[in-house]
């Protein structure tokens, strides 16, 4: 009897063992596509012109996110020392869409006598996505594009990482040129 419970418990130790050590939820990822041909030193102003939510959670598609996105989108760019066209045109019109999609992960873990064998776990999650489009006006050209993904278990908390999701971008703005040997 003894023996049995001794078991059970390194069994049910070794599949705790298991979830703590599966993959976390990944947090957030950011890249950056530019233009190579694009001489950014040339970008002073810049423009909100549009923005799109795509996300079936209404805590994720209504105007307060919009303004949250909005007001981090001027603070960021702002920092990186671009101005805010107050009216008129602007050196780059800033073009957003965000959206979230619930999604689930099947996670395989050792289970049974003395973990051999498998169980597998449906892990739910929810992914938003940040796109931030940099269009130049007098190419019609995108030429920066910054992207930014959170995976949260909760689709409410990603609103919470809204203002990390535009910031984290941003920071790599203007891109670093790689300097061609000649």
């Amino acid at each position: 009897m003894a023996r049995r419970k001794t078991r059970d418990f390194i069994s049910i130790a070794m599949v705790l063992l298991s979830l703590a050590a599966a993959r976390p939820l990944r947090g957030q990822k950011v890249s950056i596509e530019f233009d190579q041909g694009t001489d950014f030193t040339k970008y002073k102003t810049f423009a909100i012109r549009r923005g799109e939510l795509n996300s079936k959670n209404p805590a994720l598609n209504s105007e307060l996110v919009k303004k949250q996105i909005e007001a981090a989108l001027v603070r960021d760019f702002t920092a990186r020392g671009l101005s805010q066209a107050q009216s008129g045109p602007a050196d780059l019109n800033v073009v957003y869409h965000f959206g979230s999609a619930r999604k689930t992960e099947v996670e395989a873990y050792p289970a049974g006598w003395r973990g051999w064998g498998t169980r597998y776990v449906r892990v739910p999650y929810a992914d938003g996505t940040l796109v931030i489009d940099l269009r130049d006006p007098s190419t019609h050209s995108l030429v920066w594009r910054g992207i930014s993904r959170e995976e949260q278990s909760d689709a409410t908390k990603i609103r919470g990482k809204l203002d990390n999701m535009v910031r984290k971008p941003i920071e790599k703005y203007p891109p670093k040129m790689k300097k061609v040997a000649g």
